[in-house]
């Protein structure tokens, strides 16, 4: 098992407690975590814009414990399902679009040409990481490559925006930019060795 497969499992059953509490006190849904998840990342947008960084990292770390949340009450409660899965990819990609967005428009208020550059290939790229997944998965082959996948990308916002005072988050969010572009390229090469694998057939 990789270290990030190892460190995966391991939050997954850290929130185990958390998600079977939700469940069975609260009767919370999946979908209604997911929505949540939602909402609180919209929320981050007035806390960047007006450059209050540290409230809108506490809020997108909240809003992160939704995300990882609501997988583990779906399995809790029985309640896996096709749409609640549709549900939360989307929902993803919308929260982190406008959480870059907002960050976009900070830098563009504060003249940061070259760091508005960073945030669209980060937001160009992390949709690919994702697209690439979705893409391989339809064509019935694993695609879970990569060093820049949702969470990694949300810890490293959190840390830039709570280190905004010491010019952090553009950093970061070039950072972001580069591991996103290098995560796509993992997975292209990854998905193009199982199909050279696969045979003439595949491949074609």
């Amino acid at each position: 098992m990789s270290l990030k497969d190892s460190y995966t499992a391991g939050v997954r059953q850290a929130v185990v407690p958390i998600a079977g509490r939700l469940v069975s006190r609260w009767h919370v849904t999946p979908n209604a975590l997911t929505l949540a998840g939602l909402v609180l990342n919209v929320a981050t947008v007035p806390f960047i814009v007006s450059g209050h960084f540290v409230l809108g990292a506490i809020v997108l770390l909240l809003a992160g414990c939704c995300d990882m949340l609501d997988g583990a009450v779906a399995r809790l409660s029985a309640q896996v399902t096709p749409f609640g899965a549709f549900l939360d990819s989307t929902s993803d990609r919308l929260s982190e679009g406008v959480v870059l967005l907002a960050i976009g428009v900070r830098f563009a208020l504060d003249g940061g040409i070259w760091d508005l550059v960073a945030v669209f290939i980060a937001l160009i790229m992390s949709f690919l990481v994702s697209y690439t997944r979705a893409r391989a998965e339809a064509l019935g082959l694993e695609c879970k490559v990569g060093v820049a996948s949702r969470p990694e990308r949300i810890v490293l916002l959190a840390v830039g925006m709570f280190a905004a005072r010491y010019h952090a988050l553009p950093a970061m969010v070039w950072v972001i930019a580069v591991l996103t572009t290098y995560t796509v390229v993992q997975r292209i090469l990854h998905v193009h060795r199982q199909l050279v694998g696969a045979g003439p057939g595949a491949t074609a």
